[in-house]
């Protein structure tokens, strides 16, 4: 049975297939404990959590309970960008926040890609990394306002010294994608397998007192108050926490009757090619193993991994009614065989390529696109979600903020926009169903209109509007 479930958890992403771990699910929770700090969830925002929590005091008793196993939902499935792209774009920080809070917030975002090198060269983790930037590309003429655009916001921010625009002999140099006009180069993001490091932290976390649970579904939180801590119930046991709980779960807290309309999970869809032969890469370049996107608002994202494939994500399969979460949804043929029609389009020289590796999962979407970093101080719950899938990063930060909340420290990071911000709910059923389907249908449309006509999106039309951020 545990080679069976083993073989299961492998078979949810070429990451955790190649995590170089067995996979062996934890014993669960058999008991009713009581711990310091117990976490919903063992993806990156509870490791990371508990890691900044330890390294702050290292006496504390901590215990993590995930349903499935270490890394299971979005840090075991992810693109494996390591960007200090937040989910709203820095002109939408400018609106909500005036400027010196949205250059304090990027900042933050790419100081959150160096903490990350920094703990995996500290704790010398294998997570195949590099430190390569990030392209975003202009598929046609119709991008290139877009790049301009954000090259004027991030000087605008005095951070122009991030970023670079280059021209399309620049950005070929670089990558050779088919229709290519130009790019905005990132200086300061990174690629890695994040199933080897998701897995590679529980560990670090076991070897330093740690509890995890795994095969433990929690089925209600219980908040604390003056007399009594709070607690994370589960089927065969309950677990206390002495000082706070944590709720980690992303995209999976939308199943608990609390969090319906909290955030919404929609599906990120990715592919995978075979090795691609030294003369194929000799046909592309991408030498420095950037991590690689248009302005298309449908979304995308590719990478070079370690091992000489090309990965390609994006969006696609259409939101389910209730926001319901099943493994079927983790694969969408018609979004699938799209997102491998772009490859090789996008790479014309490598368009007989085999594909592998076909997966996905949910993501966490709030109402405003922004993540919500909360702690109470009265029900001693705790939390971070809704990082729209920019999650490998905005995770460290999350992890750095709520270890300085349950600390009760304050700090720069503290005075955040995320921190201690609740977005306003989703609408209810059908009015939610309708809306998210909506959105995904009219932004194909516009990307289909832009490329065909070769004219940059107006920003004018509802699903346009709708999806601002």
């Amino acid at each position: 049975m545990a080679n069976v479930r083993s073989q299961y958890y492998h078979s949810k992403s070429y990451w955790l297939e190649t995590a170089e771990d067995p996979l062996l699910p934890r014993p669960p929770l058999n008991d009713s404990i009581t711990t310091d700090v117990a976490i919903l969830g063992a993806g990156f925002t509870g490791l990371w959590t508990a890691y900044y929590l330890l390294e702050s005091n290292p006496s504390l008793s901590i215990t993590i309970l995930e349903k499935e196993i270490s890394g299971f939902g979005a840090s075991g499935r992810n693109g494996g960008w390591c960007s200090p792209k937040f989910s709203i774009s820095p002109g939408v920080a400018i609106e909500r926040y005036g400027e010196a809070a949205a250059r304090e917030l990027l900042q933050a975002m790419s100081d959150s890609v160096t903490e990350v090198e920094h703990i995996i060269q500290k704790e010398n983790i294998n997570a195949d990394w590099e430190k390569g930037g990030s392209l975003q590309i202009a598929l046609g003429n119709y991008g290139i306002p877009a790049l301009e655009k954000t090259f004027s916001v991030y000087k605008r921010l005095g951070l122009e010294n991030e970023i670079e625009l280059l021209s399309k002999d620049e950005t070929d140099k670089r990558i050779r994608i088919a229709g290519a006009k130009g790019s905005v180069f990132t200086k300061n993001s990174g690629v890695l397998n994040p199933g080897k490091l998701v897995r590679h932290l529980a560990q670090i976390l076991e070897q330093r007192g740690v509890n995890i649970f795994e095969q433990t579904e929690v089925v209600q939180v219980k908040k604390g108050n003056s007399v009594r801590s709070p607690e994370l119930v589960t089927a065969n046991g309950t677990v206390k926490a002495n000082v706070a709980v944590v709720l980690a779960g992303e995209a999976y807290l939308s199943q608990l009757q609390n969090f319906r309309r909290q955030l919404i999970p929609m599906y990120s869809l990715i592919t995978l090619t075979e090795p691609l032969t030294e003369e194929q890469w000799k046909s592309i370049g991408w030498e420095g193993r950037e991590t690689v996107g248009s302005t298309r608002l449908s979304v995308d994202y590719l990478q070079r991994t370690a091992d000489g494939r090309i990965l390609f994500g994006g969006r696609g399969q259409p939101y389910r009614y209730a926001s319901k979460i099943k493994d079927e949804f983790d694969f969408h043929r018609p979004t699938h065989e799209s997102l491998q029609q772009m490859v090789q389009r996008w790479f014309p020289s490598i368009s007989n390529i085999k594909f592998t590796h076909s997966w996905g999962g949910p993501l966490g979407i709030t109402r405003d696109w922004t993540p919500n970093f909360i702690y109470d101080q009265q029900t001693r719950i705790a939390g971070a979600w809704g990082y729209a899938g920019q999650g490998v990063s905005t995770t460290n930060l999350a992890g750095r903020v709520l270890s300085q909340l349950i600390n009760e420290q304050k700090g720069s990071l503290t005075e955040l926009p995320m921190v201690q911000h609740t977005s306003r709910k989703w609408e209810p059923e059908p009015l939610r169903w309708i809306g998210a389907r909506f959105v995904q249908s009219s932004l194909e449309r516009v990307d289909k209109k832009s490329e065909e006509m070769d004219i940059p999106p107006k920003g004018n039309t509802l699903g346009e509007r709708l999806n601002r951020h």
